[in-house]
């Protein structure tokens, strides 16, 4: 990457200011070890939440509440965000980024547990939008009930698109890089969905359901 093209990246990293709620939520994620959204994504998926209108969410992989925090933003005042973690410490630190935030506790349906045994309970084609941010291995069934999940009109997210920068460069070939390389190839190729690969954060994948 040339210099420029690095300083327009974190220009656009920079473009909206992360407030006092988002900033403490993402010091409780470093806290608890987990890697939150950067602030590039977490504005294009506020954008992809307004934009859809996106009353029903649902989130893989809570963490510490950010990428929770910028999809409300983005949601109806009506809207109900699912947001699912196995780690019952990442949610407990979510919600009190939530009650930070002022979100009533009917907008959030925080539910503990491995999501590959969440997801199959969920309602076909209920779901405006759904974002993938968990466990990197699992992505490809993360993404298949996604698809389930996601009635015609509405949007995929899948975080860590590019991974560290190790996707694009076809040397890398160690497990993780190889699945998110994976996912791109089939989210692309899937004619049900009109994808596109933007590069901000750490890269995030996106794709409209037809």
């Amino acid at each position: 990457m040339s210099s420029d093209k690095a300083q327009s990246w974190v220009y656009s990293e920079g473009y909206l200011p992360e407030d006092d709620t988002l900033l403490r939520a993402r010091e409780r994620a470093g806290q608890l070890g987990c890697t939150p959204v950067l602030p590039g994504s977490g504005a294009v998926l506020r954008v992809l939440a307004a934009a859809a209108q996106a009353r029903a969410v649902v989130e893989i992989g809570t963490g510490a509440g950010v990428g929770s925090l910028y999809l409300l933003r983005g949601m109806p005042d009506d809207g109900v965000l699912t947001t699912i973690d196995v780690e019952v410490e990442h949610q407990r630190a979510a919600k009190e980024a939530f009650a930070e935030e002022g979100v009533r506790s009917t907008r959030t349906r925080t539910i503990s547990g491995r999501a590959l045994d969440v997801l199959p309970r969920l309602t076909d084609g209920a779901y405006d939008l759904v974002f993938v941010d968990a466990d990197k291995e699992s992505y490809p069934e993360y993404v298949e009930q996604a698809l389930r999940l996601l009635r015609p009109g509405g949007v995929l997210a899948v975080d860590n698109a590019l991974w560290h920068d190790r996707v694009a460069d076809p040397a890398r070939r160690d497990e993780v890089t190889t699945v998110i390389r994976e996912i791109g190839r089939t989210v692309r190729d899937d004619p049900r969905l009109v994808p596109a690969l933007v590069p901000s954060g750490d890269g995030l994948l996106v794709a409209v359901r037809r």
